[in-house]
């Protein structure tokens, strides 16, 4: 038997339909593509003829890629006893096995040779890799289920684009990480949602339009942004695991194809440019019950499923920051007055709340829009965070409060304000460590205070400013 058959992993009708698709295309590879910690896709790159094995026994994976830092670097003594987390499946850089999941396959427009998939990592004997946050997702998923309920999300995303004018591919670029790209404007910026702003992005827009409707990803919009440069994809909802799936795959997406045509994207938070506006990450969620969108009130906004979910995001929002806000830069996005949350309290269509609530009493589209997000959010930790609370607030009937006309003025538990803050609040959560497990969360504080540690070892440029003619 095959490993897949052998754990009870098999999909034998998608198998075959992928075998066929890839055989009909007449495809020269195969990509493999796993969600790290980051929710930055790696993986592998087979031929074609090495297809059916790949689905039926996985492809070997060093597990040092789930132990690395935002910057590459491995933060786990792998190479000491019990030193990856104590997993003994994981000494020495040993390897897992990725393996492909046949429902996320896709030919990519872009590179109409290249077959691309999603995997999850396993350990020889079959377990799944505790450390895969698409399978964190996926528990998530099941256990609203148990309670009769589908999760179903939408996303809001917004980055910037710029003209890529000097890759720095010199020798003396590379490094950990290597040194940023050169880049210039597409537009200036505030003019907001304006046409001639839109016209002048169009060009490249429409390549990414075009890329992201073909790989079948439920693209609704694209919007001129605030800031310079900046833009809004929107998409439609899905539910389970769908639209963390879409949001990997289109982040990485953009990324690649705006390269090829001699632009850079990035969904970091905060870039440093001038007059730079803050990219957030606006995630809108509900729960269904029998293809009934159970947030919906009757006479009411809000139904009172809906008010114990938002209870358990707002009750728990300090230690949910470090999913939704997992950098550094992430944390400069949290400011008074400035159409971002500074505090975990909520509001009916008002955008300086943390969450929004949108609707009307009855309507199947009556959601909550969680605000808190930064583009660079692992997808998977985001989503699985989010339901994790609201099925908390449901059970434990938590109460949300009423809702904020001033946001910024309202007494409420403030968000963390570093990421630091954030990493210390998740580790003091008991409801954290029930939904993930004592390892997950350890695990995740570790590489966070090593990517803080790296940033508080180096000299800013602020520094120097402030002190070197001064002192």
């Amino acid at each position: 038997m095959s490993f897949v058959q052998r754990h009870g992993l098999d999909q034998p009708g998608l198998r075959a339909e992928v075998l066929k698709q890839i055989e009909a295309a007449g495809l020269g590879v195969l990509r493999l593509a796993f969600p790290d910690q980051h929710g930055i896709l790696r993986g592998k790159t087979i031929m074609a003829s090495e297809a059916t094995g790949a689905l039926a026994n996985g492809v070997a994976m060093t597990t040092t890629l789930l132990l690395k830092d935002s910057s590459h670097r491995t933060v786990f003594p792998v190479w000491s006893a019990g030193g990856a987390l104590g997993e003994k499946a994981m000494e020495g850089a040993a390897d897992a096995l990725l393996v492909p999941d046949p429902a996320t396959f896709r030919t990519l427009p872009w590179a109409p040779h290249t077959g691309w998939i999603l995997c999850d990592a396993y350990f020889a004997d079959g377990r799944p890799v505790p450390l895969g946050t698409r399978h964190l997702l996926r528990q998530q998923v099941l256990r609203a289920g148990e309670l009769g309920f589908e999760f179903c999300t939408g996303l809001e995303v917004e980055f910037h684009l710029f003209r890529l004018t000097d890759p720095k591919l010199a020798p003396g670029d590379a490094g950990q990480p290597g040194t940023p790209p050169e880049v210039a404007l597409l537009t200036q910026g505030y003019n907001y949602l304006t046409e001639l702003r839109y016209d002048q992005l169009d060009p490249i827009l429409e390549i990414l339009r075009r890329e992201i409707q073909a790989l079948g990803l439920p693209l609704r919009s694209m919007e001129v942004e605030y800031g310079p440069s900046q833009v809004e994809f929107t998409f439609g909802p899905q539910k389970g695991l769908a639209s963390a799936d879409a949001m990997v795959l289109f982040r990485s997406a953009v990324k690649q194809v705006a390269r090829r045509h001699g632009y850079h994207a990035t969904f970091m938070c905060r870039p440093r440019i001038p007059n730079v506006m803050s990219s957030g990450w606006h995630l809108h969620q509900s729960l269904v019950r029998d293809g009934r969108n159970i947030f919906a009130g009757e006479g009411t906004l809000l139904s009172e499923t809906a008010r114990h979910f938002l209870g358990g995001l707002l009750s728990h929002a300090r230690a949910a920051a470090v999913f939704a806000t997992p950098t550094i830069n992430g944390y400069r996005r949290y400011r008074s007055h400035s159409l971002a949350p500074d505090r975990a309290i909520w509001g009916i269509d008002n955008r300086g709340v943390m969450v929004r609530a949108l609707g009307a009493p009855g309507d199947a589209a009556t959601r909550l829009e969680n605000r808190v997000g930064e583009p660079a959010a692992n997808p998977y930790l985001y989503l699985a965070s989010q339901l994790a609370y609201g099925l908390e607030g449901i059970v434990a009937q938590r109460d949300p409060g009423p809702p904020a006309d001033t946001p910024y003025e309202t007494e409420a538990p403030l968000l963390p304000r570093s990421l630091a803050e954030a990493v210390t609040a998740l580790e003091e959560s008991a409801t954290a460590r029930a939904a993930f497990g004592d390892i997950f969360v350890d695990y995740y504080a570790r590489l966070k205070r090593a990517e803080i540690a790296r940033f508080e070892a180096e000299v800013s440029d602020w520094e120097h400013r402030e002190y070197f003619e001064l002192f």
